[in-house]
């Protein structure tokens, strides 16, 4: 009998029967408040029924459509849809599968372009786990050990982490691009350095957000040497982070953008965004695949920009991720283990210390399981493990967050 690989860990004991909304049933029907959203891919909610209905559809009308052989509307649909939410002068695109390839993409892209080698990533980060896209992350070893060599030519910075730095955001933006600019001068060329690439908030390194002085720090970096700023908005677009785009607030334009997850609400679609002065730059036969831009999953994000427009889920992510962050913020004024909260829009996090301040990877899965056991499912990350991440859809309302307020305290008490 086959079995899943043992390596595979699930975070939590439910096996899913049915979704809806921010719900997610077990075969015994039991409701569970899914504060996970696989993570941060079903941004209208489990079977939003325009989403559903737009991919029943298109799967009775063509399922796929190989875009290098046959073109098909629901891409030039998309595509069209796409240039009126990215930010202005971005305007190509190419689509593949996942993040991990998107991601790869944008690095072939940046060296073809700038016919540089080098890339720089920020301590804490992910890109991915296929070779390349690993080679680019930092976030936990578990995503690089054990199949080295990696691709070479990255080079790996310092990250303004306020927090872990014991430094106010200030200092610690100071200090990391002081750090950017001695590996400048020590490790990687700028004449040498094709990218910078930089999650608006990191995700798996412990829902930390860049400083908008970090990022223009970067963007007067790349101005200056010529190298591409490309914004990894992976898990940070689609309103995630309570604007459009995760860098918005910073006021800065990326070379390319990024962006999968959320774009079409759980069916697998990611896309790279560039100016056409970029993009023409990738050598022929560069950009390609067999299911980039699925008939179905066009339809599917077509129909989630639809809903993000029409029910204002940017401006109701911004809204309910306030509300959550105050209530995740009282809590652990009574709990000296939840070191810090921090986070934007719904993107919010809890880190979980020992009493001499060192990460208690421990003490966050006892609260991440209790949780699940109290019906509200939750992940962890960071590279201990320490940070306990709540990522409910976009459409979640004031009452689900209270409620998962309350069983996030009732969490608390039990496990620590």
């Amino acid at each position: 009998m086959a079995e899943l690989s043992p390596a595979l860990k699930q975070a939590t004991p439910v096996v899913a029967a049915r979704g809806e909304g921010v719900y997610i049933y077990d075969d015994d029907d039991r409701r569970f408040l899914d504060f996970t959203a696989g993570i941060g891919v079903t941004s209208t909610g489990h079977c939003h029924p325009k989403v559903v209905a737009a991919a029943q559809e298109q799967v009775a009308t063509l399922i796929h459509g190989q875009y290098t052989t046959v073109m098909h509307k629901p891409l030039l649909r998309l595509t069209e849809r796409l240039g009126e939410v990215l930010p202005e002068g971005i305007d190509r695109l190419f689509y593949v599968n996942s993040g991990s390839e998107a991601v790869e993409a944008a690095l072939r892209l940046a060296r073809q372009a700038t016919g540089r080698q080098n890339a720089v990533v920020f301590q804490g980060s992910f890109h991915g786990r296929t070779m390349g896209a690993a080679s680019l992350t930092t976030s936990g070893v578990k995503i690089r050990a054990g199949i080295g060599p990696l691709v070479p030519g990255v080079v790996v910075s310092p990250f303004p982490y306020a927090y872990r730095l014991g430094l106010s955001e200030e200092e610690a933006v100071a200090y990391a691009l002081r750090e950017l600019d001695y590996q400048f001068a020590t490790v990687t060329s700028p004449k040498d350095t094709a990218a910078v690439f930089i999650e608006p908030v990191l995700g798996e390194g412990g829902y930390v957000p860049v400083p908008d002085a970090f990022l223009q720090g970067l963007r007067e970096r790349a101005d200056q040497h010529g190298f591409l700023l490309i914004a990894d908005e992976v898990q940070t677009g689609f309103g995630r982070t309570g604007t459009f785009w995760g860098h918005e607030p910073s006021g800065i334009r990326p070379d390319i953008v990024i962006t999968a997850k959320g774009l079409a609400s759980g069916f697998p679609l990611s896309a790279i965004a560039a100016p056409n002065a970029i993009m023409e730059k990738a050598w022929p036969g560069s950009q390609g695949g067999t299911y980039g831009g699925n008939a179905v999953s066009c339809a599917a994000a077509l129909a989630t920009l639809d809903v993000i427009q029409e029910e204002g889920l940017v401006e109701n992510a911004a809204r309910q991720g306030e509300r959550l962050q105050q209530g995740l913020a009282k809590i652990a004024e009574a709990h000296p283990a939840i070191g810090d909260v921090r986070g934007r829009g719904l993107m919010r996090a809890n880190e979980f210390v020992t009493p001499d301040g060192s990460p208690d990877g421990a003490a966050a899965l006892r609260v991440q399981q209790a949780a699940a056991q109290n019906g509200l499912l939750l992940l962890t990350c960071g590279p201990a493990g320490n940070v306990v991440r709540f990522i409910p859809a976009l459409v979640v309302n004031a009452d689900q967050v209270d409620t998962a307020l309350e069983l996030w305290a009732a969490s608390v008490e039990e496990a620590i």
